[in-house]
């Protein structure tokens, strides 16, 4: 069958998705091409519309308006702001705020250690982290990370690197299952997981 170019081109861009494997994106493309009540333009425009008014927050990395950034969670004054919550990635802020049991700042890594990634410490926002520290009169980093290996990895790394800051580091509390991610916990346990913190040593 002759490649159709237009459409190779789709099936490569709904690939580079996280979760979504040639299959899917295949079946993702033809779907879209197959449709007739006009969703290729309004997710499109969606697209568009998202790429143009939508970023990460400059000083917490969560997802914000362009027309609003700092954030609302960085600039709310009823937060805790001498507490900054370091989550892997925005979606983690997201899922943490619907829990209700956080009411401190936040800060996204924008991924973790990872060997086999080519991760190290230079990739994620640690630097960035630091500077908020004495900027923002920190006194407690909670760490929030998942319990999988890489994610073990970062915590330990970033309480060696914050040990020597005058901080207080605290992990959330181990409710989230082994193996598993914040963004695939519930909010009842994400909220016991906080508020169950306990200070690394």
């Amino acid at each position: 069958m002759k490649h159709l170019i237009p459409l190779d081109n789709l099936i490569a861009a709904l690939s580079r998705l996280p979760g979504i494997g040639k299959r899917t994106a295949e079946r993702m493309a033809l779907a879209l091409v197959e449709d007739s009540s006009g969703l290729p333009r309004i997710l499109a425009h969606a697209l568009l519309e998202a790429d143009e008014g939508v970023v990460c927050c400059s000083r917490c990395g969560s997802v914000t308006l362009a027309a609003e950034n700092p954030c609302e969670l960085c600039v709310r004054p009823r937060r805790d702001s001498h507490m900054i919550c370091v989550v892997e990635h925005p979606g983690d802020i997201i899922k943490i705020e619907e829990s209700g049991g956080y009411q401190g700042r936040y800060h996204a890594l924008m991924g973790k250690l990872s060997a086999m990634q080519g991760k190290g410490a230079a990739d994620l926002r640690v630097d960035t982290l630091l500077k908020r520290l004495p900027d923002e009169k920190i006194s407690e980093v909670v760490i929030a990370l998942g319990t999988d290996v890489e994610s073990d990895a970062t915590a330990s790394y970033l309480r060696e690197v914050l040990s020597t800051r005058g901080v207080k580091v605290s992990r959330i509390a181990f409710g989230l299952p082994a193996g598993s991610a914040i963004e695939y916990s519930d909010a009842t346990t994400l909220a016991r997981a906080i508020s169950g913190r306990q200070e690394m040593n």
